[in-house]
């Protein structure tokens, strides 16, 4: 268990962390999950929308150290690869 101040307002802090990030990596994947439900749905132009609302909020995961740049990268570049074979 943690003695110090220091020590004691880390685990507060990671706490507070811990739920803001999950609430980030949460929005993210309904956003993803929007892009292959119409990639499903065999609907293109739902499907560019959906990306376009995607993009900036994965690229913000990145930006705010939630997820890795390459991880990001690949998905986006997967979810594009669907949606122009519709």
């Amino acid at each position: 268990m943690a003695n110090t101040p220091q020590a004691k307002k880390r685990i507060r802090r990671n706490e507070k962390r811990a739920e803001i990030n999950g609430a980030r990596i949460s929005r993210i994947r309904t956003f993803v999950k929007k892009v292959e439900a119409a990639c499903t749905a065999g609907d293109k132009t739902a499907a560019a929308e959906a990306f376009k609302a995607a993009q900036p909020e994965m690229a913000r995961g990145v930006a705010k150290g939630v997820l890795h740049k390459n991880t990001v990268a690949r998905k986006l570049s997967r979810l594009s690869k669907r949606i122009a074979a519709l």
